[in-house]
């Protein structure tokens, strides 16, 4: 029996999915538990398995396609059965109708002409005496980079995509245009020159090569002066390689762009004495260590990390500064009455942002635990969308890698990101005497067309003052 496979529906908030790749083709033989495609939302990555046995029938969309919720994908079943019963509306492969309109220009248009913008193969280059490095063609200095030419578009596009230096160019086009032709020429030659070179005077025919221009500067990058080995190269192995985006990593470069060209970020960064986390955390490993029962509560069967107790403490100072716990939405703020705080996570897939919601009514085992699972099912692509949205403070530790400090970017529309640092050694006065001190780094970034700095200050103030004295803060909570 032909059944179908739809698109899965990722939480509440998504209404489409995009096709990410095919792991299987029409005509393959599929088994319970095959991985048939990956899919994509603005947020996560997916896998999705064969839930039944049989032959691919038809695949109904291609990679990259944008297909709604719950819509028929794809078709497995007994080879040779009817399928065509499943075909959606807006397939855009297997049961594509054209319209109309698309069939009738078809048949007005004649197909276009496709040129091959493959790069030709390079041949070994061959060494040259120093002689013949004063021998060499000479750019032409009637062309200038940026500056317009007779240049045909597809000739240009070519010798950018190509790293071609188009002044050597011998044009053969009407009119002295360059085209094509001219530039797969200079390939051939490896008449190259990079992205910087660009922006200098190109030299002329009549250019005094004196000390401060060597003859290799003009040189073809195919040829070397004598005793100068050259790169290696083989054809075998390309000077480049492109991938395509996958959509979770082109979402988030258009929000890092929109959220640096929409805001005024600003960014403070300063330091506390970790002394008091660090006593905290080693007490609960010795009680763990001694299975020590005595004071009945779970702290030390899941010891918090740093960034547990940053997010904890975060999530208590926040509503004291309600202008850091906001959404700035052009005409108005909305400030929030609890905190949901989200917690940046490195993911194979892209940098993601699980959401701890209501983080200020957590107990700091309970935040610890939700973390915990919601980094994990982050890092294996099987979060739910949902629990991606609705922040309204975020937290970012790249304090493991070692950075001292850093500017966070602020996830819109949000007004503030905390950024938490490596841990150094300082040194300080203390009755007369010069001691050292484990000093975390902070650095805050908040949008100055929502609050101020000098609120900004005072939160950053308060948030050191609690972590320095970290343990009378928590005896101060009703629960944690």
């Amino acid at each position: 029996m032909a059944t179908p496979v739809i698109m899965p529906r990722q939480g509440q908030s998504v209404d489409s999915c995009v096709i990410g790749e095919w792991h299987k083709k029409k005509g393959d033989a599929v088994r319970v538990g095959d991985l048939l495609f990956t899919y994509e939302t603005d947020k996560a990555t997916f896998d999705e398995e064969a839930r039944v046995e049989g032959t691919l029938l038809a695949v109904f969309f291609a990679d990259g396609d944008d297909v709604a919720c719950l819509t028929n994908v794809c078709v497995i079943g007994d080879e040779g059965e009817e399928w065509s019963t499943f075909i959606p509306e807006d397939a855009t492969t297997d049961g594509h109708t054209p319209s109309c309109d698309q069939t009738s220009s078809s048949t007005e248009k004649s197909p276009p002409t496709i040129v091959s913008t493959a790069i030709p193969a390079i041949s070994t280059p061959q060494p040259f005496t120093t002689q013949q490095a004063y021998e060499v063609d000479m750019p032409d200095p009637a062309i200038q980079l940026g500056v317009a030419t007779k240049v045909s578009p597809r000739a240009k596009r070519l010798a950018e995509r190509a790293g071609t230096d188009i002044r050597f160019a011998s044009p053969t086009g009407p009119d002295g245009r360059i085209i094509e032709r001219d530039v797969r020429r200079l390939i051939e030659q490896r008449q190259t020159i990079s992205p910087e070179a660009s922006s200098y005077t190109p030299l002329t025919s009549e250019a005094r090569i004196d000390s401060s221009v060597l003859p290799v500067d003009i040189l073809p990058v195919s040829q070397h002066i004598d005793g100068v080995a050259p790169l290696p190269y083989t054809e075998s192995t390309p000077d480049f390689i492109d991938k395509k985006l996958p959509l979770i990593r082109r979402v988030i470069a258009q929000r890092m762009h929109e959220s640096l060209h929409s805001m005024a970020q600003l960014t403070y960064h300063s330091s506390f004495d970790a002394t008091d986390i660090f006593r905290f955390r080693d007490r609960l490993k010795k009680a763990k260590s001694d299975d020590d029962n005595l004071f009945n509560f779970d702290l030390a069967g899941n010891i918090p990390t740093v960034t547990d107790i940053i997010l904890f403490v975060v999530s208590r100072i926040a509503p004291k500064h309600p202008e850091s716990n906001a959404h700035f939405l052009e005409d108005h703020i909305r400030y929030f009455n609890h905190v949901h705080v989200g917690c940046a996570v490195d993911t194979p897939r892209g940098l993601m942002v699980p959401v701890i919601r209501y983080a200020d009514q957590l107990s700091l085992t309970e935040l610890s635990k939700q973390r915990i699972k919601l980094a994990a099912d982050a890092r294996s692509g099987s979060i739910n969308p949902d629990a991606l949205t609705g922040g309204t403070f975020t937290v970012s530790n790249l304090g493991q890698f070692g950075i001292e400090q850093f500017t966070p970017i602020i996830n819109p529309p949000e007004t503030t990101i905390l950024g938490i640092c490596a841990t150094t050694t300082n040194i300080r006065e203390v009755h007369g005497q010069i001691v050292s001190y484990p000093a975390m780094g902070l650095s805050l970034t908040h949008d100055h067309r929502a609050y101020d700095g000098a609120p900004a200050a005072r939160f950053l103030r308060d948030l050191v003052y609690a972590l320095e004295n970290f343990t009378l803060f928590l005896a101060g909570e009703k629960q944690f």
